[in-house]
């Protein structure tokens, strides 16, 4: 039996909260947990709520205990399901200790166990890897995450699939961030290119939204809800940061239609106004 109206299921990427303990700014000038906080204002004011939101990595800053803390309790506004995936700024055991009632982050380990799971959104299933290597900006995939990976992916052959990690698999141009990217990406890439059922490779780090073809899909990143790293394809440009405005990805699952992805503007933007005036006809 087919369904007249099959429903789209919706997952909000948001990455690179940064949080500070306590609400400090970061660089001095950046709040970070102001930022979250207008981010979480923007989901629950769209016109239709996520299903799920996950968060690409770098949840804090430092990776401490209080920073995670923090952290929980600005996310306890947001009713739907919340899934999390560390980055290089962050400290699985200290993630875990905060959020141990988070069952899939032990699905592979405790304490420093890289923290990958697989779990079902709705009609998809979402595949984390953890690529994170402690104490260092990049990331590194190796053959004992490859192989978790290509049996995770197996598992569900029919089931449209993310795979989320933190760093990006491949070179954005921008220098400074692409010598901290993610070591034997081609790895990741072989095995991606084996499981034609992943939609989407979604990704974080960037501070912006890139996206490149990768495997046979689609990989792309997110921009942050605060600040954003520049774009700037020099290769020798210094490491720099913009406030431009901030945004999300927003992850359409429609059965008729697949996986479309639309990037949306965090902060109030005035009232929708209409095209079309009461009689249908356009207003000039």
């Amino acid at each position: 039996m087919t369904l007249a109206n099959p429903a789209p299921y919706l997952v909000a990427q948001l990455t690179d909260l940064h949080i500070k303990a306590g609400g400090k700014l970061s660089y001095r000038m950046v709040d970070t947990a102001g930022a979250l906080h207008t981010a979480i204002d923007t989901l629950l004011a769209a016109p239709q709520l996520p299903d799920m939101v996950v968060v690409t990595g770098d949840l804090v800053d430092f990776g401490d205990v209080h920073e995670y803390r923090f952290l929980r309790d600005i996310l306890q506004r947001l009713p739907m399901p919340v899934k999390l995936l560390p980055g290089n700024h962050d400290h699985r055991s200290s993630l875990r200790s905060v959020f141990a009632d988070h069952d899939y982050l032990f699905a592979n380990g405790d304490g420093e166990a890289p923290v990958h799971y697989a779990i079902d959104a709705g009609p998809l299933r979402l595949v984390a890897f953890d690529c994170t290597v402690p104490g260092k900006p990049g990331g590194r995939v190796d053959a004992d995450g490859l192989a978790w990976l290509d049996a995770a992916l197996s598992a569900a052959p029919q089931r449209p699939t993310l795979v989320m990690l933190h760093h990006p698999p491949f070179h954005t141009g921008i220098g400074h961030m692409d010598v901290q990217g993610l070591d034997n990406a081609a790895g990741l890439e072989a095995v991606i290119a084996r499981h034609p059922h992943v939609e989407r490779v979604i990704c974080g780090h960037l501070h912006r939204q890139i996206t490149r073809r990768f495997g046979g899909t689609i990989a792309m990143t997110a921009p942050g809800p605060a600040h954003q790293v520049a774009l700037d394809l020099d290769p020798q440009a210094p490491s720099c940061f913009r406030m431009e405005p901030p945004g999300y990805l927003l992850h359409w699952w429609h059965p008729l239609h697949g996986l479309v992805t639309h990037l949306a503007a965090i902060g109030d933007h005035g009232a929708r106004h209409p095209f079309f005036d009461a009689d249908g006809k356009l207003i000039d």
